[in-house]
């Protein structure tokens, strides 16, 4: 069963969610939030799966109680999920670095929804087209990050290839045929390097390849197997 929070100022949307997700047999929802405090409230009283936040919110912001969700150690195995409009993607990097573990937009079709949240709770990360066509624009901007570069010096070759591929949208199955490794080994590879760069999921691992310069947003994607 997938336990989640929703956290939206807007009563009708909030409503609408849950009834979409209430119709499901493996997701139940265990609490309403309507602004970002009381997010971060029914995160520690209830321990979900996952937040399904919103970033414009009174009180306190989606990207903030994201931030303190994620800061929490009792919280560990809490996703964040920003939902958001077309006009908040300049919000989408911050909330990257405050350890969202991905996004999606209010136009999402229903069944889309779902499959992402059955997505972010496996751990993987979630990024619409539109939004990651924003985040790298946003990249491309700003120049690498010294004290992020350090960290990655940490891994092996190897390690940063798999995160180089990660950051180019590939999953474990796909990276494993791409350098010619089992899927479990790729895996191990890409679980040893969140352990050394302290990475939360595979969003924040994007996060880190594209600070450090490993990966340049136009680099050109490797061919998916």
């Amino acid at each position: 069963m997938i336990r989640v929070l929703l956290a939206d100022d807007q009563v009708l949307i909030r409503s609408g969610i849950r009834s979409l997700l209430d119709a499901e047999d493996d997701i139940e929802v265990v609490g309403e939030a309507a602004d970002g405090q009381q997010a971060i409230a029914l995160a520690a009283e209830h321990r979900p799966d996952i937040a399904l936040v919103d970033i414009q919110m009174p009180v306190l912001d989606g990207i903030e109680a994201t931030r303190q969700i994620v800061a929490d150690p009792r919280l560990t195995d809490v996703r964040v999920v920003i939902l958001t409009n077309y006009g908040l993607d300049e919000y989408i990097f911050r909330a990257l670095r405050a350890g969202a573990s991905g996004f999606l937009l209010k136009d999402t079709h229903p069944a889309e929804l779902l499959q992402a949240l059955r997505v972010a709770v496996r751990g993987n990360a979630l990024l619409s087209p539109a939004i990651t066509r924003r985040l790298i624009s946003e990249f491309v901007a700003r120049p690498p990050d010294v004290l992020s570069a350090v960290g990655m010096e940490s891994l092996t070759n190897r390690e940063r290839e798999v995160v180089a591929l990660v950051a180019h949208g590939l999953n474990n199955d796909e990276i494993a045929e791409t350098i010619f490794l089992s899927p479990t080994t790729a895996k191990t590879h890409v679980s040893r390097a969140m352990t050394k760069l302290g990475a939360r999921d595979r969003a924040q691992l994007v996060v880190f390849a594209y600070q450090t310069g490993l990966v340049s947003p136009r680099d050109p994607k490797p061919p998916t197997p």
